[in-house]
């Protein structure tokens, strides 16, 4: 069994920690709020994709997408609420981590949100899923073993990125410069979701 979770971690790495909307709101949260701040968005990042991934691991995400008008209906607050972060990043405080004392990160739920509103993360865990077979022959047990291999892979790529982010920060003191990197990384995280939409 060993051996074939290697090719479903080498699939996995690039397609989930690629950036993408969690991945690069994780690094923009760091950027702008520091690590510890925005830990509670991380951790709602990570439980909302391991929904994704549990979703898709029941079938439940297919049933969803095939009643009629769900998909324009999904797609367009999934939408709303990305814009919605892309602009609590865009104009998050710049100039030094506690600049603005009354500025927060977005905390858990907004993690969770954007999570399971994020089309990359169905298509990324869905092809890395649909592809790889851990326990050929025992669809169960295959399930569990992707499920159990592919969260701690959700929970790596998400820390990085926010670890990623806030290390940047620390040179992104100059306020034209800390502002300029917001508004890239908000720019970049509807791009993302466009791409993937589209």
């Amino acid at each position: 069994m060993f051996d074939a979770l290697i090719p479903l971690w080498l699939a996995a790495l690039p397609l989930m920690g690629s950036p993408g909307p969690a991945t690069l709101s994780s690094a923009a949260m760091g950027t702008a709020f520091g690590l510890r701040a925005s830990l509670p968005y991380v951790a709602g990042i990570c439980l909302g994709t391991a929904t994704v991934l549990l979703l898709i691991a029941t079938g439940v995400s297919g049933l969803i997408f095939v009643v009629p008008g769900a998909v324009p209906v999904v797609t367009a607050l999934a939408a709303a609420y990305i814009l919605y972060l892309a602009w609590k990043i865009a104009t998050a405080p710049v100039g030094g981590l506690n600049r603005d004392p009354g500025a927060r990160p977005a905390g858990f739920v907004g993690g969770y949100l954007l999570a399971i509103a994020n089309p990359k993360a169905f298509a990324a865990i869905g092809a890395v899923y649909s592809t790889h077979a851990v326990v050929p022959g025992d669809p169960v047990f295959d399930a569990v073993a992707k499920i159990a291999a592919l969260a701690p892979v959700i929970v790596l790529v998400n820390l990085t990125w926010l670890a990623f982010g806030s290390l940047f920060a620390r040179w992104l003191g100059h306020p034209v410069l800390g502002r300029a990197v917001n508004v890239v990384f908000a720019v970049l995280l509807v791009l993302s979701v466009a791409a993937a939409v589209f």
